[in-house]
């Protein structure tokens, strides 16, 4: 992260310069607005840090400057022993959080992830919400009876805080569910805050779910904020809710009783007002008496019930969501068209991966086809067919990275989605897996 720091007190600057810098962050330092100003529009930064009163342009001048060029900057006050007032004016003027002096690096560093990471965040939702307004999701292109019927309910409690419990087999459409939940309503102005429990590690999804304080625990070095008081006044979406350890299940079950959350090695409760979306592929009903499940929570999460239907049991929608995801993938605003045979094969195949698979299916045609007739048959199997490898690496333009995406793509197709069967079949630690498909954002 790169920080432009701005303060008139050189020997402060000087120190907290050091202090960042060692605890990971790049920062350019200005000794005045003036110097600071022109240093915004030299460089690109990720947060600023500025002083209020200081020579030549206050810190008040200098958030107006930079709010007509850059509205989302995080915007962080210093502010001296008894001058409150004033932050909290520049508050009201754009500015993202005030810190009083004297402060210590740890609460330094705590204020700028804190703001840094709420960026983050508010532009993530900016951009889903852009993408809500850009273009139809899936659900509601649905011509099924079925899924009509689960955009109803959508309508119906958009603006509710009932927490709602999204269930059906893996690539049903769960995710696009929860956000057409959140930002068709009341909320949708607020974060949405997305966790999979059954890709964090057992060790630390109580410390992503809740946060900790500093020391709680070893490599506990700095207090961090959880999910749940990120989606404070908006949603929280808990994918895999059925991967969940029981232990965290009861305290889960105690936030959603209480609304209160507590900090790991913390002891103070903090109010939240989170609306909670919970997904799973499994059955967790049958999950109860095995006691992989608790019955309680089970309940205090089935308030609003979403069975979705897997693409089997609603082919009318295959062929719609086929020519969506050929328009989708038709970057290059090639006149792409399903040939007939394609067709017949889309409404034969099974489905196991439902529309993930599809969309993956019509992605990789779109990509590999030589012709605006789109062929099914030649990309059905697999995306680089490894028996002519050779062949492929001598004709295709296509860069390793492209080629590794390809092929997680159609591992996953191949086992319904089953990230383990995944990485055991790609000779990969399950881990890896996670990590690559987070970094191509598979």
């Amino acid at each position: 992260m790169k920080i432009l720091l701005i303060d008139d007190d050189k020997n402060l600057l000087k120190v907290n310069k050091i202090q960042l810098e060692d605890s990971g962050y790049k920062v350019i330092t200005a000794n005045d607005g003036q110097e600071g100003l022109s240093a915004f529009k030299k460089y690109e930064f990720d947060l600023i840090l500025c002083d209020i009163q200081m020579p030549k342009m206050s810190g008040k001048e200098v958030l107006q400057e930079i709010r007509k060029i850059n509205s989302e900057i995080p915007f962080i006050v210093i502010t001296a022993y008894g001058s409150v007032d004033d932050s909290m004016e520049m508050v009201r003027f754009g500015a993202n959080d005030y810190i009083q002096k004297p402060f210590g690096v740890e609460r330094l560093v705590f204020t700028i992830e804190k703001n840094y990471r709420l960026s983050r965040l508010n532009k993530e939702n900016k951009f889903l919400k852009q993408e809500l307004k850009n273009k139809d999701f899936i659900e509601f292109k649905s011509e099924s009876p079925k899924c009509e019927f689960i955009k109803n309910i959508i309508t119906k409690i958009k603006d509710s805080s009932a927490t709602v419990l999204i269930t059906g087999e893996t690539g049903v459409g769960k995710e696009i569910i929860a956000k057409n939940i959140h930002f068709s309503g009341n909320r949708q102005n607020s974060p949405f805050v997305e966790i999979n429990c059954a890709s964090v590690p057992d060790t630390l999804i109580e410390s992503e779910l809740f946060g900790h304080e500093k020391g709680a625990f070893t490599g506990a070095n700095e207090k961090r904020i959880g999910k749940f008081e990120f989606a404070d006044k908006g949603t929280i979406f808990l994918d895999e809710i059925g991967d969940l350890k029981p232990d965290l299940q009861a305290k889960l079950l105690r936030v959603l009783q209480e609304k209160k959350i507590e900090r790991i090695g913390g002891n103070k409760q903090l109010e939240i007002d989170v609306r909670v979306i919970a997904a799973t592929h499994r059955n967790l009903l049958e999950q109860i008496p095995k006691g992989l499940f608790r019955e309680d929570l089970f309940f205090r999460l089935n308030v609003i019930p979403i069975q979705v239907p897997s693409l089997r049991e609603r082919k009318e929608d295959i062929l719609p969501l086929a020519e969506f995801f050929l328009k989708k993938y038709n970057i290059f605003n090639k006149n792409l068209f399903l040939s007939e045979k394609s067709k017949n094969e889309l409404l034969e195949n099974i489905w196991k991966g439902n529309v993930r698979e599809l969309e993956n299916t019509i992605e990789r045609a779109v990509l590999l086809s030589d012709s605006e007739n789109i062929d099914l048959g030649s990309y059905s199997n697999a995306s680089i067919p490894i028996t002519g490898l050779t062949e492929f690496l001598q004709t295709s333009e296509m860069g390793l990275e492209e080629i590794e995406i390809q092929i997680i793509k159609s591992a996953l197709e191949k086992f319904g989605g089953n990230k383990s069967q995944t990485a055991k079949a790609l000779k990969i630690e399950r881990h890896i897996l996670l990590y690559k498909l987070k970094k191509y954002k598979i």
